[in-house]
């Protein structure tokens, strides 16, 4: 499997190693404007103290990653891959961090626990989708109360990808604007945010129109439209070979998580406590939401040097 990456180097002495995953349906596009705030963020209003060094890998299937030729690509080989990936490059000390799908891999390196891995940052709190968290308090059910009716209005997309990619990855292959619709309509938060960046030129944050055509035309162009689809089945699916797997461990590295309010669900820190035992950084902003990167890069820069701050 050929692996896209994208490694840009601090210019700061003792930058922290960092790698970064995308999710489904961003890619390293969603990641770009925050590369330079987290490699220099002396030039962002912050101290060369909290730089990283930085690695975009493409997920196996997007963009120009390779496609897989056999099954089993599932998150837990992906982040496999990736702690392979920082031992080539020479990084012997690094953290991580994702959303969407790239909270599942960073979860899972957790997990793992790769030599070199010192922690991991999620602003998706993965754990909160089997749906074991206690709702003892008004904030724990209302945030039980949003994963309810996403699951009941708004994973359609997940069901479909899950079980039946090809059939999808068909109509995703075939016209821009078939993948373009796919794409768009990810959650509630996510599609009016869209919407206005097309609509009335309103963007939320960094979410504009070029950006989010961008991201579109690279999935057009690579034609993973369907590979990509094909991630879920693998790391999701009732009948792909990761079903029925043991589950790893709990993670016993340092975790960080920050909510954004626009999120699917707003995590309480309670949330975050009941499912990793060494919880080192919480905090809840004012703004952003699924694609935290990608709508506020700034924000989000400044969320992974709080995270991290105290592993240096």
């Amino acid at each position: 499997m050929d692996i896209h990456f994208i490694h840009v180097k601090s210019p700061h002495e003792n930058a922290l190693p960092l790698i970064m995953t995308h999710g489904w349906p961003g890619s390293v596009v969603e990641l770009i404007d925050s590369v330079g705030p987290l490699t220099d963020p002396t030039a962002h209003g912050g101290s060369a103290e909290d730089a990283f060094h930085l690695v975009l890998p493409s997920l196996p299937g997007y963009g120009f990653s390779g496609e897989p030729v056999e099954i089993g690509w599932d998150l837990d080989r992906t982040a496999r891959a990736w702690a392979e990936l920082m031992r080539r490059l020479g990084y012997t000390r690094y953290v991580a961090q994702g959303g969407d799908v790239g909270a599942g891999v960073t979860d899972v390196m957790g997990r793992q626990g790769p030599e070199g891995l010192i922690g991991i940052h999620t602003n998706l709190l993965v754990p909160a989708l089997g749906g074991t968290m206690p709702t003892d308090s008004d904030e724990e059910r209302a945030a039980a109360a949003q994963i309810a009716t996403f699951s009941q209005s708004g994973n359609g997309y997940f069901v479909e990808m899950a079980t039946r990619p090809q059939t999808i990855g068909y109509a995703l292959l075939d016209s821009p604007a078939a993948l373009a619709a796919w794409m768009v309509d990810h959650d509630t938060d996510a599609y009016y945010k869209i919407a206005h960046a097309f609509v009335d030129g309103q963007p939320s944050g960094n979410l504009t129109r070029d950006h989010i055509l961008d991201n579109i035309t690279l999935y057009w162009l690579t034609g993973t439209g369907a590979s990509a689809a094909r991630s879920y089945w693998e790391a999701y699916g009732a009948d792909a070979p990761a079903a029925g797997v043991q589950p790893l461990p709990p993670p016993t590295i340092p975790f960080g998580f920050t909510t954004f309010p626009g999120e699917i669900w707003r995590t309480p820190r309670s949330w975050v406590e009941a499912s990793y035992p060494n919880v080192i950084y919480f905090h809840e902003v004012d703004k952003g939401g699924h694609f935290a990167a990608w709508e506020e890069p700034d924000l989000f820069a400044s969320e992974a040097r709080a995270a991290f701050r105290s592993l240096r």
